[in-house]
């Protein structure tokens, strides 16, 4: 459970540094699982695309870097399905997700949105510019909780997570999508927002060991430098959200999932999950943000 410090820490500063969520024992199976699904199953290519990427990478470095990604590694191995639905993990997720009422009722509904492995490689491993997570999975509030699993000690060196102070309080921003390219044509690139309005260097560094924490909110701006050292830096994201909280657009988008804590209140003309998307007692399909009938 989180103490009352904790919680006034997340809803001011935007993020909370949460140490040893994982044993020993439990991050060494899931370090070993994801370097098998590393092998077996993840994607490895230039990452996200854009103009930023010229700003704060050299030529050298931006030709070669590269990022290592897969989604819902719970689906792939049975650590990462009892890691990421740990019941103290939804109890603190609940505490902080929770209205006052929730919060004197037992606490609010959890539910896990997703999982997403991000792992810089060695040496010139993929940076992130300065973003919300909103802009990749839109809700429409802000009871969201993006949670990092520290697989490796993180630094500077190898590109530790990095937060904007206080910055999910400005709520959603537009963020760029496009951008005209050298050839004077109009290309579409990763979600980012300006890098000289929100830099990098104003950000604050949130450093962890492996099997730790470090959770923020879905509207709170972070990024971080490229790895340079000889060894991978592995995290994996994984999304909290409140049930009631209905998806917008984006990742996932439609797509219900584990409930690990509390129930599931149903919305008017709320149609249930079927099996190739939410259908209604006669059978017909209806595919919105949330399964609520068009």
């Amino acid at each position: 459970m989180l103490s009352t410090e904790q919680i006034a820490f997340y809803h001011e500063h935007g993020y909370l540094h949460m140490p040893a969520v994982f044993t020993v024992d439990e991050t060494a199976q899931l370090q070993e699982d994801l370097d098998w699904m590393i092998k077996t199953w993840a994607n490895v290519g230039v990452g996200w695309t854009g103009p930023w990427r010229k700003q704060i990478m050299d030529l050298e470095t931006e030709a070669k870097s590269k990022l290592i990604a897969m989604h819902d590694l719970h689906f792939y191995a049975q650590s990462w399905m009892k890691g990421l639905t740990k019941a103290s993990i939804a109890e603190s997720m609940s505490q902080l997700l929770s209205s006052e009422s929730e919060a004197a009722n037992g606490g609010a509904p959890v539910e896990m949105h997703h999982s997403t492995m991000h792992v810089k490689p060695c040496q010139t491993g993929h940076p992130f510019p300065m973003h919300q997570d909103h802009a990749f999975y839109g809700h429409a509030d802000n009871r969201f909780i993006d949670a990092l699993v520290h697989l490796d000690d993180t630094e500077h060196a190898n590109g530790e997570i990095r937060f904007i102070d206080g910055s999910h309080k400005l709520g959603y921003l537009e963020h760029i999508t496009s951008f005209v390219n050298d050839a004077g044509e109009k290309e579409v690139c990763t979600p980012h927002l300006d890098q000289n309005v929100y830099r990098l260097e104003d950000t604050v560094a949130v450093p962890a060991k492996a099997g730790d924490l470090v959770i923020f909110n879905i509207n709170t701006i972070h990024g971080s430098y490229t790895n340079t050292t000889e060894n991978m830096r592995r995290l994996v994201r994984a999304g909290y959200r409140h049930p009631d909280n209905t998806q917008t657009f984006g990742q996932s988008c439609g797509r219900p999932s584990l409930m690990l804590k509390g129930r599931r209140a149903r919305a008017e003309d709320q149609l249930l999950f079927g099996i190739e998307g939410p259908t209604n007692a006669a059978g017909n399909s209806a595919h919105d943000a949330f399964g609520v009938k068009m």
